[in-house]
């Protein structure tokens, strides 16, 4: 009954091809289901709709942001979806030629560069921590500020370190005169677009760039540029955390605007977590997102 049940409400198949499947009828199926909603084990629930900005405002309260777009739930595109009111966000933090943007990794943040950013002529836009050796798209983050400098009309810094060096080596890179000059400008961070990192457990293999002691993090609600978090937003140590070449928590601390791009209700605790750890202060996320965090920041901790 559980696996009929998961085939049906998660993976989203109609009764005909899971009768088929596992060789039964249509009507057993049916009955297998009805008796699931019976017994409790699937709940449908109909949530009161609703709208973004009432949303976006309840959050703000909720998790002390500076600011929050809620869009409608997507039916699909991921960060694609949430780059127009990231675009707004960012047209109205008044970026002067020279101020400095930093870019995370992740796919919605590839999602929201592929959909483009608003013009911000003269800004200086820098990646967020070093490079990653996973061939994947959305971990080549000096690309990402390419992109994200061409569509603006500003001016990209490069990185050219791994993000996670050994002790003797971080000391050599950052002593390169053009990575000494992109890492300064973290210090100056005017805005900040990250990815909220998920809980281990949840996360798809090709969605992290863990290493088996970050793996053991167990209590962490999530990460933004690989600084970890619990939900009450206490900061996690892992071993290497020392050896990262990225942007560092008091840095996120002085940016005027840390915006979190994030879609997905599993991520409601990573993104409590980022807020209360001060690692973001905007949001930028969907309405099943939204109502996911305000039922888990009512919830006890």
């Amino acid at each position: 009954m559980h696996m009929v049940a998961k085939m049906h409400y998660e993976a989203d198949l109609p009764q005909v091809q899971i009768a088929r499947q596992l060789g039964v009828s249509t009507a057993t199926i049916s009955r297998l289901l009805q008796r699931a909603r019976a017994e409790g084990i699937v709940r449908i629930e109909v949530r009161d709709l609703v709208v973004p900005d009432a949303l976006g405002a309840e959050l703000e309260r909720a998790l002390g942001l500076r600011r929050v777009a809620v869009i409608e739930s997507p039916t699909g595109g991921g960060g694609m979806a949430l780059a127009g009111p990231l675009g707004t966000m960012l047209k109205t933090a008044n970026m002067a030629p020279g101020s400095v943007l930093a870019l995370g990794w992740g796919r919605t943040i590839g999602g929201v560069l592929e959909a483009g950013l608003p013009p911000m002529p003269g800004v200086q836009v820098v990646p967020a921590t070093g490079g990653m050796s996973q061939h994947q798209a959305h971990f080549q983050i000096n690309e990402f500020a390419r992109v994200a400098a061409e569509q603006i009309g500003g001016t990209a810094f490069f990185i050219h370190a791994p993000v996670l060096p050994s002790a003797a080596a971080r000391e050599s890179f950052l002593a390169d005169p053009g990575i000494a000059q992109a890492v300064a400008l973290w210090d100056r961070i005017d805005v900040a677009v990250v990815g909220v990192g998920l809980p281990h457990a949840l996360n798809a293999p090709d969605a992290s760039v863990a290493t088996p002691d970050e793996q053991m993090l167990v209590d962490a609600a999530g990460d933004v540029v690989r600084h970890y978090f619990d939900v009450r937003g206490n900061p996690i140590e892992w071993d290497g955390a020392d050896r990262l070449i990225a942007v560092s928590p008091d840095q996120l601390h002085r940016a005027r605007l840390v915006i979190g791009v994030a879609a997905g209700e599993a991520k409601a605790i990573s993104v409590i977590g980022a807020a209360r750890a001060r690692l973001i202060n905007a949001l930028v996320t969907d309405a099943a997102t939204a109502q996911a965090i305000l039922e888990r920041v009512a919830a006890p901790v």
